[in-house]
């Protein structure tokens, strides 16, 4: 009897033991929910820019909302203008960079890239001397250079700038002389191969072979069909932009250190950073005028 009670008894305390458990992993998950929602609600808060007077200057529609959500609504009212009445340009600030890559990633996956071309490479330069070493990452699209150095020296007129000053290329045009890739001073462009990341495996995977949508246009490297064989590049997404969407290498940025917008709004976010004093445009000396500024 005494054996039988004592069973019971044990079997008991561990039940409430992970009664009590259960209430305190309970109770802890929803402190942690409490925790989370506060600093949720903090970091929603988006950096104001300094006023003429050195202070914050009174918001206006879409300042205190997330980088994300005004660069949305900032595009909007790009896009109720004529083309030629907006600029596309964007600002990369290499203090919020921290390597992850996102970009690169999602950039591959929008435009279906295959080995060899990729749009968004992030170099990583170490600075200074041990023991005060640090690590810069300086994300590079295509700059949409003002005076590209890529267009002149095309023999077929394939590449141009758009009336919204983004460099472009016609694939059904370009014969992929390969002239303008090391035309640019930036490494932004290259030839795309044909080749896939499963070739030599026993299946080339379907995945590979679906068309993208570059220039709002379906394209499919089925059969060797454009763009394999020609030049490509990035192009600020155009596709996804017309369709009232930010760049993929923007929305993927979980620093918020990459930011798209009008050029010509004198009051949006990308218009007011490219002319800070901290801004820093890459190869100056070329003469190019990039359209991406950075921060450092």
């Amino acid at each position: 009897m005494s054996r039988a009670h004592d069973q019971n008894d044990s079997q008991g305390k561990r039940q409430l033991t992970r009664r009590d458990l259960l209430r305190q992993g309970v109770q802890a998950g929803a402190g942690m929910a409490a925790a989370l929602g506060f600093f949720t609600r903090q970091s929603r808060a988006a950096p104001t820019l300094p006023g003429p007077s050195g202070r914050p200057p009174g918001l206006t529609a879409g300042e205190g909302d997330d980088l994300l959500v005004r660069m949305q609504g900032e595009l909007q009212r790009a896009m109720s203008k004529p083309r030629d009445a907006r600029k596309w340009g964007m600002v990369i600030d290499t203090r919020k960079c921290v390597g992850c890559h996102a970009c690169t990633v999602g950039c591959i996956a929008e435009n279906k890239l295959p080995p060899g071309v990729i749009y968004r490479p992030v170099p990583i330069t170490e600075k200074g001397r041990f023991p005060s070493v640090t690590i810069q990452f300086t994300p590079r699209p295509c700059m949409h250079c003002e005076n590209p150095p890529c267009v002149p020296v095309c023999p077929v007129d394939a590449t141009w700038k758009s009336l919204e000053q983004v460099v472009v290329i016609d694939y059904d045009v370009c014969i992929g002389c390969g002239l303008c890739v090391p035309a640019c001073p930036y490494g932004a462009r290259s030839l795309d191969s044909g080749a896939n990341y499963t070739n030599e495996t026993p299946v080339v995977q379907p995945y590979e072979l679906r068309p993208n949508y570059e220039y709002g246009k379906q394209w499919s490297r089925a059969d060797g069909e454009p763009p394999v064989r020609k030049a490509r590049k990035c192009h600020f997404c155009l596709h996804r932009v017309e369709r009232g969407m930010l760049p993929m290498c923007v929305t993927t940025c979980i620093g918020r250190a990459t930011l798209f917008g009008d050029l010509n709004d004198g009051d949006g976010l990308v218009a007011r950073l490219a002319a800070q004093p901290n801004r820093m445009i890459l190869l100056e000396e070329k003469g190019t005028r990039p359209q991406v500024t950075y921060l450092v």
